[in-house]
């Protein structure tokens, strides 16, 4: 019997009882693991002698048959054979010894619950979304991992409120696509040690206050009702352009005067068949009002001459 000591980072001196010329831990470990391969060998040599005894009952059991998208991995005595899943098609298995975990390769599609998060702008809202991620590597999603599947789920709740209490509530509403994105980096590199392929996460929908949701409604349309009177202006300020220039090409032009009135008459005819009306210029109308003015100052008899007059460009 030996004492090893050791001193401490006090200056205390510790002694332990070793055995002197006793076999190191490295030793004891391949001890071990000598043990576990003849274990193993027993085993497997009894499993397949069983096989052989009761063929082709056997059959049964040894032979394995998997689908397309599926893929096992198969735990001979806890260890992973062969460091790969086996499948599509057929495959052979060793009975009593050998555990079996069936895996889906398809895309798998989960609904992430309610979650009430507090955006940036310190807004509380309601989010829930979908998560759309796969298995790519059978063996590590059994091995690196107790429950991938379950595990992927938890993982995607904890980072839709992680990632949406960092913006605000107009880019949660308007920035969909780019917060989605961000979400499926992250939880792609969170789950790629497990096997698991993040393909897509999507915000499903968005639940405010009621509250909430009037005064947005009340500020959309007061900016609405901002831009249609801006538009409105507008459209007036280019209307009075338009009709100043035509007031100019028709004040050089008498004719294109007379040509547009007449056009005016048969709008207004074929509009409105009984009604036909008649524009007369103000300096004609004021001609006749003076004749009559004038007939009246001047005694009971109307001065027909100067009704004449005033009457003339209207004939011609």
């Amino acid at each position: 019997m030996m004492v090893e000591t050791t001193c401490d980072e006090t200056g205390v001196l510790k002694g332990r009882p070793s055995i002197a010329g006793g076999p190191s831990e490295p030793q004891v470990r391949t001890v071990a693991q000598g043990e576990a391969e003849i274990g193993r060998t027993i085993a497997t040599a009894f499993s397949i002698l069983l096989c052989i005894f009761l063929f082709p009952i056997s059959l049964l059991a040894i032979v394995k048959l998997v689908n397309e998208y599926t893929r096992v991995v198969i735990m001979r005595l806890g260890r992973v054979v062969s460091g790969d899943a086996k499948g599509p098609g057929l495959f052979f298995v060793l009975p009593c010894i050998d555990d079996l975990r069936n895996i889906d390769l398809r895309t798998q599609v989960s609904d992430v619950p309610p979650q009430e998060i507090l955006t940036k702008d310190h807004v509380t809202v309601t989010v829930d979304g979908v998560l759309f991620y796969r298995i790519f590597q059978p063996v590590m999603s059994v091995t690196n991992v107790a429950n991938a599947q379950y595990s992927t789920w938890l993982l995607a709740q904890t980072t839709l409120r992680n990632i949406l209490g960092t913006v605000t509530l107009e880019e949660l509403i308007s920035n969909r696509e780019e917060i989605s994105r961000r979400m499926q980096v992250i939880l792609d590199e969170a789950t790629d040690p497990w096997g698991v392929k993040v393909e897509r996460i999507d915000v499903k929908d968005v639940k405010m206050p009621k509250k909430l949701q009037r005064a947005m409604a009340a500020e959309a349309e007061a900016a609405r009702d901002a831009r249609a009177k801006a538009i409105t202006a507008e459209g007036e300020q280019r209307a009075s352009r338009a009709l100043k220039e035509a007031a100019n090409v028709l004040t050089r032009s008498p004719g294109a005067m007379q040509l547009r009135y007449l056009q005016t008459l048969q709008a207004v005819s074929a509009d409105n068949n009984h009604t036909v009306v008649f524009p007369l210029p103000n300096d004609l109308v004021n001609r006749v009002v003076g004749a009559f003015a004038g007939a009246g100052r001047g005694g009971p008899g109307l001065d027909m001459a100067a009704a004449a007059a005033a009457v003339q460009p209207l004939i011609q």
